[in-house]
């Protein structure tokens, strides 16, 4: 049986689901698997006397090379992994621990015979794109792309902003909302969508603009192809604005310009045979479904 390395991350927030952790690297040690943990996720399982760690070794950030990464959360756990993986081209599987779980599609009971089909090599791999995000020319350091979405948004309870928008340097509009949503086709069913933007299909090509609580009702998501590139710049009665990078959080002041383009290179997600796209999004969106 070949030897395969397998760098583990998960939710730190989850100490009553450290069964499932265990079933993962106890089916893991059985393949005879080379097992690294992110070291903040160490830390956390070592205080559950139910898994023993003894073998595993430790890595921090993106200092670690392995044949598999694994996400033990929910889609948002995922989406921290691929920032740690970035352009290793490292295919991620997603255990889903949480809720909705588009990304993180196996379930906790499905560890042990999921692990076997990567053994086995009855799986497939998809490619997703991510948008790469400068301000004034420089990447945003350690969260310079995004699996999901980039959103420009106003600061607490401030007035909404004005964002001027510009694609292939020709101006499109200024937005004035309380935000501006950028996505991928992956993070169309995430925030995006509760904005009111379209369900975009995976590796379709695209990026999309939805605004957040626009001031005119003319207002309305956009799609462009994600050879496009897309500069903002914002202005804001309190003089600063966030920017939000797969959900991570950050300030910047007002007159900022952020240039998102396609990034140069993928995300891998690993998916089991048998799974598709559509059947899941049926089954996630509950279409069809009699709710009375």
């Amino acid at each position: 049986m070949q030897s395969l390395r397998f760098a583990l991350f998960g939710n730190i927030y989850q100490q009553h689901k450290s069964a499932a952790i265990k079933e993962l690297i106890d089916c893991l040690r059985q393949h005879n698997a080379h097992i690294l943990i992110e070291e903040e996720y160490y830390d956390f399982l070592q205080c559950s006397e139910l898994i023993d760690l003894d073998e595993a070794e430790t890595f921090m950030g993106c200092n670690f090379d392995a044949d598999f990464a694994v996400s033990m959360g929910g889609d948002g756990t995922l989406l921290k992994t691929a920032s740690h993986v970035r352009q290793k081209q490292i295919p991620i599987l997603g255990v889903n621990m949480g809720r909705l779980g588009f990304l993180a599609d196996v379930s906790a009971d499905a560890i042990d015979e999921t692990i076997d089909a990567l053994y086995r090599g009855d799986y497939s791999v998809e490619d997703r794109a991510l948008i790469h995000v400068e301000t004034n020319g420089e990447p945003i350091e350690g969260y310079e792309c995004a699996l999901n979405d980039v959103s420009i948004l106003k600061r607490d309870s401030a007035s909404m902003i004005s964002i001027r928008a510009s694609i292939n340097g020709e101006y499109l509009t200024t937005y004035q909302a309380d935000g501006l949503i950028v996505s991928t086709p992956t993070g169309s069913t995430a925030y995006s969508l509760s904005n009111g933007g379209p369900i975009i299909v995976p590796r379709t090509g695209v990026m999309l603009m939805t605004a957040v609580a626009p001031h005119s009702l003319n207002v309305r998501p956009i799609v462009l192809p994600d050879t496009a590139q897309i500069e903002l710049t914002v202005t804001s009665r309190s003089h600063t604005f966030l920017v939000a990078i797969d959900g991570r959080s950050g300030k910047l002041p007002e007159g900022t310009t952020l240039r998102l383009t396609r990034a140069p290179y993928m995300v891998k997600v690993v998916k089991r045979s048998g799974t598709r796209y559509f059947a899941t999004l049926r089954e996630k969106m509950m279409w069809g479904a009699d709710v009375r």
